[in-house]
């Protein structure tokens, strides 16, 4: 025991994560994948469902509603239970309550019953974040950058690709089979969750808050209904306008609520933080050009060639030509990895939404034909894969790990509320640009593009609101001015901008202020040079990945220098410097 406490000491700082997990990335990666195929599922079959539940058009529509409330309504409440009582364990109970709710419906055509069952799917939601929380709490850092990169992508890479499987299933079996088969997933993930992810041992203080659950809650459900349901009301309606008044209050009162809580749901101080606030915006916009395109493609893919521009393609075919859209989304995923680590999040959050702006662009003159779609699909992919990649990196990076779950939590909400805003602005535009044939109301051509140019602007004030993201060195600079201060916390680096971090204690662990601290390359050469701030905070950046020395000087104090192995990837390493004041021989580093 002795021997291993001077050796993490004395050493390259070893991390505590550093444990067999070759199974987590794979298997949190499947659980991110049989959320997004239950949120898919019913696309194929969305416009049989008033026949098939044997109820009125509008009335069918609540059974698409009902998972989208729930999710977005459990996504933040699980990443905070998460965050309290342990990651694995909420994700265990997200994905069981999805399989109830998948068995629940499998086993109905009541409506009333199937709108509990997809409720009960939807709350299956959080998993994204947990997932995203415990690859933070677990993996290495080398490892931590992809693998969030494929957890984020995979609503995308299961929506994807459960588009064509769901269509080739409705086109030869009972369209209950798709909810069978969905529990059946999340069966397995239960399994390969226990069997192989451990659980976190990163725990937030405090207590849960029930207050803050049933306001947000009631807030979001105010706020999202007559989102979805705005165009069946309509938007100029009593209850529209009322629902969204009711959610103006209900949010507000909910944020004054939080502020003055001491264990919020939602820390709004770190939500209000520059890196957080413009993320999670840029999220919004995301939302909103990533569910574009699952609502054109498979209409204009679908509709007969008698339109004139409809490519009359069948169910299966239309899901086939839509997939690479997750596929591409799932190869970025290492390409992100890297790009993250040589300029960081920020740079691949733009680049991927410039990305998304040119697929849009050019599919506004590619509709023609089948493959012209599938051009469209990998490109449009490859953007979001990219910007959905950066988003977990840009939060985690910029909250203590014991927020980890929450923070990614409400990430996720805002992605959700951006794809419902998508869906009901399209959904108005399509309406409205639409024409009769036969009797049926059928989308245009007009209407499609206007939906593109839709996408394409969302992109573009995305792309804007993520140029105002600190850069790396800005991170640098500006961590130590952000909230944690106010908790007494170490200061946040924004993931990609890396570099070692930490305080400068005297012997009693009392804060050194003003020390000095030097960073040393393998070679002697000076590599940085930063003081401390009045806490013992400190931050430098180092030029490459490698080891180095950090030594660190203060008046009064016995100078001390302490080995440290910066591994790259776009990741803080921790490093707490203890200066005697007579012993330079006594203990040098405290990893954090």
């Amino acid at each position: 025991m002795q021997q291993a406490t001077t050796d993490q000491h004395a050493g390259a700082l070893p991390d505590p994560r550093e444990r067999k997990t070759g199974g987590v990335v794979p298997v949190l990666a499947f659980a991110g994948i049989t959320v997004a195929v239950m949120q898919t599922l019913l696309v194929p079959v969305i416009k049989d469902l008033p026949t098939l539940l044997h109820t009125a058009p509008a009335n069918a529509t609540w059974v698409m509603t009902a998972t989208l409330l729930a999710g977005a309504v459990s996504t933040p409440i699980m990443g905070r239970l998460g965050d309290l009582f342990g990651k694995r364990r909420m994700l265990l109970a997200s994905l069981a309550v999805m399989v109830v709710g998948s068995l629940v419906c499998g086993f109905t055509d009541d409506l009333v019953i199937m709108i509990v069952g997809r409720s009960l799917q939807g709350f299956a939601m959080g998993a994204i974040p947990l997932g995203i929380g415990i690859m933070r709490d677990e993996l290495p850092r080398e490892r931590l950058g992809s693998a969030m990169a494929l957890m984020s992508s995979s609503i995308g890479v299961g929506g994807g690709l459960a588009l064509p499987a769901a269509a080739l299933i409705a086109q030869n079996a009972d369209w209950h089979a798709l909810f069978f088969g969905a529990a059946g997933l999340g069966a397995l993930a239960i399994l390969l969750t226990v069997l192989f992810v451990p659980e976190s041992s990163s725990r937030a203080a405090g207590t849960f808050d029930w207050r803050g659950a049933i306001g947000l809650s009631a807030g979001l459900v105010s706020l999202l209904l007559p989102i979805t349901k705005g165009s069946d009301w309509g938007w100029g309606s009593p209850t529209t306008l009322g629902l969204f008044g009711v959610a103006v209050t209900i949010l507000l009162l909910w944020g004054v609520m939080e502020l003055r809580s001491s264990a919020p749901l939602v820390d709004l101080r770190t939500t209000a933080r520059r890196e957080v606030l413009l993320t999670n915006l840029a999220s919004i916009m995301l939302g909103v050009a990533f569910y574009a395109i699952s609502l054109v493609l498979p209409q204009l893919l679908q509709l007969p060639a008698s339109t004139g521009y409809g490519l009359g393609q069948s169910m299966l075919v239309a899901g086939l030509c839509v997939a690479p859209l997750g596929l591409t989304m799932m190869f970025t995923a290492p390409l992100y990895a890297r790009i993250s680590a040589r300029r960081g999040p920020k740079v691949s959050l733009m680049l991927g939404m410039l990305i998304i702006a040119i697929g849009y662009g050019a599919g506004l003159g590619l509709m023609s034909a089948a493959w012209q779609t599938i051009v469209i699909s990998v490109v449009v992919g490859a953007g979001i894969g990219l910007a959905y990649s950066s988003l977990p990196a840009l939060i985690i990076g910029a909250v203590d790990p014991s927020e980890t779950g929450a923070a990614n939590g409400l990430n996720t909400l805002m992605r959700s509320i951006g794809t419902s805003v998508s869906s009901a602005v399209i959904g108005m535009v399509l309406a409205h640009t639409s024409v009769q044939a036969g009797g049926v109301a059928v989308p245009t051509l007009h209407g499609f593009r206007i939906s593109f140019v839709i996408a394409t602007g969302a992109v573009v004030v995305g792309l804007v609101l993520a140029a105002f993201l600190p850069s790396q060195r800005t991170a640098l600079r500006a961590a130590s001015l952000t909230g944690n201060e106010e908790k007494g916390r170490q200061p946040t680096l924004i993931a990609g901008s890396g570099g070692f971090r930490g305080r400068v204690l005297d012997a009693d662990g009392a804060p050194v202020a003003r020390a000095n601290i030097t960073l040393i390359d393998p070679r002697g050469r000076q590599a940085g040079l930063t003081t401390a701030d009045e806490d013992g905070r400190y931050m430098l950046l180092p030029p490459a990945a490698g080891s180095y020395v950090l030594a660190g000087t203060a008046t009064g104090y016995a100078p001390h220098a302490s080995p440290a192995v910066y591994p790259g990837g776009g990741l803080p390493v921790d490093v707490d410097l203890v200066l005697p004041e007579h012993a330079p021989e006594r203990r040098a580093a405290v990893p954090s």
